[in-house]
């Protein structure tokens, strides 16, 4: 196991140095770089930008395909003279109804529907109807939409929707702009350096459709209903003039999907700003014979259901070119030609979440992330290298390569660095040593029980090696269940944890037990480097500075049994009706609403400010001084649409800049009902399914009393985690959700090396008493948990300190569960384990214990 063949020590070397290669990229610009070459990216939290999560008003959607289908329904009916009555779209049951007069007719009408369905194609090949028509004896004819094609519409309406998003911002100039669907109809779309997005709200909120109708010059439009095939729209406001109503054929006679170009500019008669517009070869022959045919006929110009402009067709226009004219300026004939060279959405777009951040906050995280990293990286350091001497400055080292495979993952990925992924790396460089503890204190274990230095390294590597294992899949779970239910930079944090887990397995079993078995072949010392009385010249440079406990302890934990699970139900209990009175203090994430964060040119007057916020009648707003006096937080409750959340952000910005002018919006957070609920429940699914996990896996490695045990503790532990956010006020958001699940994968962690210890005592001695394997497992494991315990803290503590009030709640939240968690593996896990095995895992537990002796005692190690 120690002997290494010369290509497997090649092998090592370059999968470290392909790492190096792979992460350097990060250190260059962009642009300096060949196409190979790739980089993570700084997230919007970090480099300044903008967030939003757009949604497809399918009801919108139905609504479109099932007036088509009646309008072309009418048409063939009348075509084929079938009379018929009560012809309507139903967009609430998704269906079109009719009743045909005569009932000798009821199956040719039924034909007609049919012809009009869409084919959809099906995983074998085949297709589908979007449709389905069913009749009644009394005539009354229904054509209503399958699942299947509502499924294919809404991809459909999605997928176009993506591409002219993308179309529509590439026009505007942002570069590096991200556009992915999310979930199964919205559109997420990240803006680097993008601070005031409400210009590309305006954008995407359109869904610049135009068409062009004939105007029906026979329907009045001030009656209360128009006639069939007719409707109503609006023109354009215009200063000091009424708004005129039109009578609009609903018949589309040319679509704006021909159109190949639109441009703005001035009309050369008047000087007016226009918007001229270019036909492809379809919309040109259509236009042709449109304005052939009705030449003196009114024809209106239709823009998302209002008429721009309806002028009379004074000959027929055969080139293919048109002119777009009504009261624009220079921008707004420019927006509207931008809209129109993107093409129109198949649906309306609405914002249902928005965070911005600008590029001074996104400094401060980027220098508040780097102060915690070297922070923690400085203190579990120096604590490796003063607790385990030489292999403690090894593990140093094969930490050093865990983070450049993380940042190389990462590269190779292209992945996205937010701050919560910064405090991923933070995290790791205290789990990721959890590997190293559990090897140097069983080679320590094994060199106090007599075993030569070769064969105590052996058995070091080879017996924590289980344990390693089982240990860091339970974090893993933990993490996929995070990635599975978390949302935009909680993703980030699970992704960098998991890679981190998965990388310091490999550092810590390979790379370490290479340097160490280089270190043997060079020197062949008489004696390992691992106890604090070393002989020799190895022994006095590279032996252990201190121990956090001794190694041979015989503290009777068992004793405490019965009161540690009875104070930890009382605190239980406690923190669960806490949890509903007063009850946790949910973040913008879970309760929705608007967060806005304000920076004055002076010291804030926060009274005006407040009164002005106040009348804005937007519910109740809640101001505070935020960091320093130039800083202002800004709370608004969810309203009560999804349009109202964007209007309240724009009415609050307005506001802001009235009372303090020059003022700037440093960060903005709106959340909507919907997504705030979805959020909410995506988290405790997460928290649901890792518990329920855990439980599977613990089960299957171990005795069911352990699985038990684990999952009860690990139910309690999260209890009292929730607890400790609901006497200190923390928040409850997404970030504290991603803390609650680290502590639960590094609790089950702790849990796993104790069962293993027991396991393990339990083939060792076969007549021991329950009671008394418990406590010699759990002394045994002392060092090596309070040790992982260590430098978990040490890692933890410079985010609480450094990491900014993003990160503080994560960070206090991780702190309490790690003393919370190392405790409860004590006091909670191992007695549950004694009590429910006591007749199952030792039977006769009362018979005497097999006499050992000080060479065959185990002492402290895993």
């Amino acid at each position: 196991m120690m002997f290494f063949a010369r290509w497997k020590t090649l092998a090592i070397l370059a999968v470290c140095l392909l790492g190096v290669l792979l992460c350097t990229p990060n250190l260059f610009p962009k642009a300096s770089l060949p196409s190979w070459a790739r980089q993570f990216s700084l997230g919007l939290d970090l480099r300044g930008g903008s967030y939003l999560l757009l949604e497809v008003d399918m009801e919108a959607v139905v609504k479109e395909r099932l007036e088509s289908l009646a309008d072309a329904t009418r048409g063939r009916l009348r075509a084929a003279n079938i009379g018929y009555v009560n012809l309507a779209a139903e967009p609430a049951q998704r269906r079109v109804t009719l009743r045909v007069r005569d009932p000798g007719q009821v199956q040719a009408a039924m034909a007609l529907l049919r012809e009009q369905a869409n084919q959809i194609p099906t995983s074998l090949g085949a297709t589908t109807p979007d449709i389905e028509v069913t009749s009644t004896p009394e005539g009354q004819v229904a054509a209503t939409l399958t699942e299947v094609g509502l499924r294919a519409k809404a991809t459909g309406a999605v997928e176009q929707s993506i591409e002219i998003v993308r179309r529509r911002i590439d026009e505007t100039g942002v570069s590096e702009a991200l556009i992915a669907r999310q979930g199964q109809n919205r559109i997420l779309v990240q803006l680097p350096g993008v601070e005031d997005p409400n210009r590309i709200k305006q954008l995407l909120g359109q869904t610049a459709r135009m068409t062009f109708h004939l105007l029906d010059e026979a329907a009045n439009p001030a009656s209360p209903t128009p006639p069939p095939g007719v409707q109503f729209l609006d023109g354009e406001a215009r200063p000091g003039q009424p708004v005129q109503r039109y009578a609009v054929r609903r018949r589309v006679e040319v679509d704006g999907a021909n159109l190949t170009d639109a441009r703005a500019g001035q009309d050369n008669q008047n000087g007016q700003w226009v918007v001229n517009f270019t036909f492809d070869s379809t919309g040109t022959r259509r236009f042709a014979d449109v304005t052939r045919q009705n030449v003196g006929r009114p024809f209106a110009i239709v823009l998302d259901n209002k008429v721009i402009t309806a002028p009379n067709i004074r000959e027929p226009i055969t080139g293919g070119r048109g002119q777009i004219s009504g009261s624009f300026d220079a921008r707004s004939a420019n927006e509207l030609a931008v809209l129109l060279r993107a093409g129109a959405l198949p649906a309306p777009l609405t914002v249902v979440e928005e965070r911005t951040v600008g590029p001074e906050l996104g400094a401060d995280a980027i220098r508040a992330g780097m102060l915690a990293l070297a922070a923690g990286a400085v203190f579990v350091f120096l604590y490796m290298g003063l607790a385990y001497g030489l292999f403690g400055w090894f593990a140093n080292l094969a930490l050093l390569v865990n983070i450049v495979f993380l940042l190389a993952a990462l590269s190779v990925m292209e992945a996205t660095l937010t701050l919560p992924g910064i405090a991923g790396i933070v995290l790791t460089l205290g789990t990721a040593l959890d590997a190293n503890i559990l090897i140097n204190e069983r080679i320590r274990e094994e060199v106090k029980n007599g075993r030569p230095p070769l064969s105590a390294l052996e058995a070091g590597f080879t017996k924590a090696s289980g344990t390693i294992m089982d240990s860091n899949l339970t974090n893993l779970i933990a993490m996929a269940c995070l990635y599975g239910f978390g949302s935009g930079p909680v993703k980030g944090f699970a992704v960098t944890v998991a890679i981190g887990t998965i990388v310091q397995m490999w550092t810590a079993t390979t790379l370490v037990r290479l340097m160490v078995s280089t270190w043997y072949r060079w020197t062949r010392p008489k004696a390992l480097p691992v106890l604090e009385d070393g002989r020799g010249f190895w022994g006095r440079l590279a032996r252990p500075l201190f121990r956090l406990i001794p190694d041979v302890t015989h503290i009777p934990f068992m004793k405490g049994a019965r009161a540690g699970l009875m104070v930890s139900a009382i605190l239980s209990t406690a923190s669960l009706a806490g949890a509903f009175y007063p009850g946790l203090e949910k973040g913008i994430d879970f309760k929705g609403g608007i967060v806005m964060e304000v920076r004055t040119p002076g010291p804030a007057d926060l009274a005006a400010l407040r009164a002005r916020v106040s009348g804005l009648d937007l519910g109740d707003v809640g101001l505070q001084q935020f960091g320093d006096a130039e800083t202002v937080l800004v709370r608004l409750p969810v309203q009560a649409d999804e349009g109202g959340t964007q209007a309240a952000v724009n009415k609050v910005r307005e506001s802001v800049e009235q009372v303090a002018p020059g003022a700037r919006i440093l960060r903005v957070e709106a959340v909507g009902n919907r997504v705030s609920d979805e959020l909410f429940l995506g988290g405790m699914i997460a928290l649901g399914i890792s518990l329920l996990a855990m439980l599977i896996y613990i089960w299957f490695r171990f005795e069911w009393q352990f699985a038990i045990a684990a999952i009860v503790t690990l139910v309690l532990d999260t209890t009292k985690t929730v607890g400790f956010m609901v006497l200190f006020g923390v928040e409850f958001n997404l970030t504290t959700v991603a803390a609650i699940l680290t502590v639960i994968g590094f609790s089950a962690n702790d849990k796993v090396v104790v069962f293993d210890r027991m396991r393990e005592n339990l083939r060792k001695y076969k007549q021991m008493p329950l009671r008394q394997l418990v406590d010699q497992s759990i002394n045994e494991t002392l060092n090596r948990s309070l040790g992982t315990s260590m430098t978990l803290l040490l890692s933890a503590v410079p985010l609480a300190l450094f990491g900014g009030d993003t990160l503080a709640g994560f960070a206090w939240v991780m702190l309490f569960g790690i003393v919370v968690s190392a405790s409860s593996s004590v006091f909670i896990a191992a007695p549950i384990v004694l009590y429910t095995g006591e007749n199952r895992l030792r039977r006769g537990g009362d018979a005497p214990a097999a006499p050992t002796t000080p060479a065959k005692r185990a002492t402290a190690g895993v």
